[in-house]
């Protein structure tokens, strides 16, 4: 994830996965010792309901805006 720049730190990275804001594919992920492959490195994302992905794209003016209907 630190090489990814989805974390700055190691340690920040590994609360990241604990608290349960990454998944691989369509797995979300708990276990910061988790190996993911060479493979599986392209599907290393946020996921959808995490509010710290919202936070960064909102800082990044990059805000998907979802509407309920």
């Amino acid at each position: 994830m630190v090489r990814m720049k989805m974390a700055e730190t190691i340690k920040q990275a590994h609360e990241v996965i604990e608290q349960g804001h990454i998944r691989v594919g369509t797995d979300t992920i708990t276990d910061p010792a988790f190996l993911v492959t060479r493979s599986m490195e392209d599907f290393v994302t946020w996921v959808d309901s995490s509010k710290l992905k919202a936070k960064i794209l909102k800082y990044n003016d990059k805000v998907e805006f979802r509407f309920n209907s």
